[in-house]
């Protein structure tokens, strides 16, 4: 291991005693211990470099060079609704659930009354009070965590916790807010996220990830999901850090029989931003959707890792991510269906598509296949290009002006991933979003 990565590993290995000492009523007997264990096995792995193939195409140096220290260490921010009410993105009636710097914020969420046997809160409550059910999926999934999950492993404090009970089903969307804030310090937080859906319920998930200050942080995050039997979970990801937030994120799904996740993955904001989606179809019939739109400008830097794993039969998936990159931004793509010799009569699709705004501008995509099995449907294909020059020039000839020409063929790249966004409101949001994000003129 390099000095540099070194470095790294003994900052937060050092920084972990004065962490351990500032939890004082934070602190469970179930985190303790996945915390111990972690620090541990962290102290042993390398942070990944350019030489790891995974990582290849992504430089995490800024993050390791820069000592960060976590959030419950520091000056907690005082925050108030109305600092928080322009980072809601769906106004949509819903239950809502504010963590500032990582940590839960009570006064500022507001979850409608449930049942009893529904729990919308934090991980810190709910291992209060469902510790049974949260000791036997918290922290199961990741088979082989790299130095990012064993960090928020290691650091784990709180986050979102969804305990859904068997053939319950919500009648308007979870949204969930994390926001950073600090003025003066470098902070990392580490969100724990762990949804478990019960058999035949339905629910429909907002996160979003924001920032409001013009500080370095770093968000490392890691999502558990488990999708019972004939459950339908639609997961709504908003990535809108501030331009010097760092966001790395491993999503981790277990679907049951004739279950039904969609995860709908919306990259706008952040430095260096890195997403690893993980799905297991582990029982028949299952149904996943994986849907993502990247946007990217200046020198900013996506990268999106997923991958299906169709462990059984007559299972389906389907991937559609797409990106927009202007200025000098970078992208990254990866995505890898997994067809094992079980898994007959699968279908899976998968496709990335991205459009450079620039010269400078640049993608690398690795659309993989690795199929066991015979009786299946498969296909992935990459492209990349610019905008229909074509179709741009028509647009022009019809007396439109340039930057309302491109924005509608935008809008027209773009609507194949919006379209697909089941909430109304989340998804003129979202238009919104689009043009803001590229200083277009909206039509």
């Amino acid at each position: 291991m390099s000095e540099k990565f070194n470095k790294a590993n003994d900052w937060y290995i050092s920084n972990f005693n004065s962490f351990e000492t500032k939890l004082n009523g934070n602190s469970n007997s179930l985190l303790n211990e996945i915390r111990g264990n972690s620090i541990k096995k962290l102290s042993e792995t390398n942070f990944p470099t350019l030489k790891d193939e995974n990582w290849k195409y992504t430089n995490i140096q800024p993050i390791l060079n820069r000592e960060f220290v976590h959030s419950i260490t520091t000056e907690k921010p005082e925050l108030t609704s109305e600092d928080i009410k322009d980072k809601i993105v769906c106004t949509v009636e819903h239950h809502l659930l504010v963590f500032i710097n990582g940590i839960f914020s009570d006064e500022l969420s507001d979850v409608k009354k449930l049942p009893k046997d529904v729990f919308v809160g934090s991980l810190k409550n709910a291992i209060e009070n469902k510790n049974d059910i949260v000791k036997v999926h918290l922290n199961k999934l990741t088979e082989s965590p790299n130095a990012f999950d064993l960090l928020n492993s290691s650091y784990a404090l709180d986050g979102t916790a969804i305990i859904i009970p068997d053939g319950y089903v919500f009648d308007k969307p979870i949204q969930v807010l994390y926001v950073n804030s600090s003025k003066k310090d470098l902070l990392f937080n580490t969100p724990r996220n762990l949804i478990l859906a019960g058999k035949n319920s339905q629910s429909s998930i907002i996160i979003n990830y924001t920032g409001t200050d013009d500080n370095e942080y770093f968000n490392n995050i890691v999502t558990e999901v488990y999708v019972d039997e004939n459950a339908i979970v639609d997961l709504y990801k908003l990535e809108m850090e501030s331009n010097n937030g760092y966001h790395i994120e491993r999503t981790e799904v277990y679907q049951k029989r004739d279950s039904v996740f969609s995860h709908y993955n919306f990259c706008f904001g952040g430095k260096l931003v890195r997403n690893d989606i993980n799905i297991s179809l582990n029982d028949e019939n299952c149904e996943c959707n994986l849907n993502g739109l990247y946007i990217g400008s200046e020198d900013q830097h996506f990268d999106n890792h997923t991958f299906v794993d169709h462990a059984k039969p007559n299972c389906n998936s389907n991937e559609l991510y797409k990106g927009i990159l202007d200025d000098k931004a970078h992208g990254v793509f990866n995505g890898q269906i997994m067809v094992r010799p079980d898994a007959q009569k699968t279908n899976a699709y998968q496709s990335n598509k991205t459009i450079l705004l620039s010269e400078d501008a640049t993608i690398d995509t690795k659309p993989q296949l690795e199929i066991y099995a015979d009786d299946v449907k498969c296909s992935h294909g990459a492209t990349v290009g610019q905008l229909d020059e074509t179709a741009y020039f028509y647009i022009l000839s019809r007396g439109i002006p340039s930057n309302i020409a491109k924005s509608m063929l935008i809008r027209a790249f773009a609507n194949d991933v919006i379209e697909k966004v089941k909430i109304d409101q989340l998804r003129e949001s979202l238009n919104h979003m689009i043009f803001e994000q590229l200083h277009r003129v909206e039509i």
